[in-house]
């Protein structure tokens, strides 16, 4: 019961690594609230937790909206008195094209959920980390953006996934005199449902050929588990990873090794 009496916060809770979080910490102690945008899949994931003996609270919303985000911490905090795990998880691929093909609408609606998400998450919820002494925000980003360059199409992700990091280490400086600790797991290819977000377009004109195995996982050769991701997120989550923060851990089992 590593996390026990602890208050932790997940967006994109419904579905792949989020859900995979939640349960983690549930099991581990923690009150959980998580938030997506459908409904349905949210309130089943929040079943699941429930069914595992958790407590949990579920609200559907876009983490891209103020007004949501704040509603969440506030009912977060209302519901269980306190706030001690922040988990920015929830992330769209949105669309893979040739940069000249981009539209402006598509370019921002991939930086509003992925990196304003992010802000708006850790935003709203510092005033109560701080008043519960400290605690500890993992932001999920990508190994696409920080040490892949290689996926053509990628660029509207890969650039809002390494400005992820770059947040995540200007905020752990900023927050460590509150004892808050800033970490960012970047896994790799994981088996989840953000492909649903995922519209490629005209990729083969800007693709050039790679003379190695497109796609091999050095680890394995498989992609990774939610589970496993989600076992590196509750390692910073909790204490044993006290003097741990500003730092990214990739979770992708050296697949941005061999194609970085």
């Amino acid at each position: 019961m590593k996390l026990k009496d602890r208050v932790a916060l997940i967006t994109g809770g419904s579905s792949g690594i989020g859900k995979a979080a939640a349960i983690a910490m549930a099991k581990e102690g923690a009150k959980v609230a998580i938030t997506a945008r459908r409904m349905e899949r949210l309130e089943e994931a929040a079943e699941e937790i429930r069914e595992l003996g958790g407590d949990v609270l579920s609200l559907a919303g876009d983490v891209a909206e103020p007004e949501h985000v704040q509603k969440l911490v506030e009912e977060t905090v209302a519901k269980w008195g306190r706030l001690d795990i922040v988990v920015p998880n929830a992330g769209i691929n949105g669309v893979f094209a040739p940069i000249e093909e981009i539209t402006p609408d598509e370019w921002d609606q991939t930086h509003h959920i992925n990196v304003r998400g992010t802000f708006l998450t850790v935003k709203y919820s510092i005033p109560h980390l701080r008043a519960s002494g400290g605690g500890s925000i993992i932001v999920i980003s990508s190994v696409n953006g920080n040490r892949i360059f290689s996926n053509f199409g990628f660029t509207a992700y890969s650039a809002s996934k390494a400005a992820q990091v770059a947040f995540t280490k200007m905020a752990a400086m900023e927050l460590a005199q509150w004892k808050i600790r800033v970490n960012v797991v970047c896994p790799g290819a994981t088996k989840t449902s953000i492909g649903e977000n995922t519209f490629a377009r005209n990729i083969d004109k800007i693709r050039i050929p790679r003379e190695y195995p497109v796609g091999m996982i050095p680890l394995e050769q498989r992609a990774a588990e939610s589970e496993e991701v989600a076992s590196a997120i509750l390692y910073l989550a909790s204490d044993d990873a006290s003097y741990v923060t500003g730092t990214e851990i990739y979770v992708d089992g050296a697949l941005s090794l061999f194609q970085g």
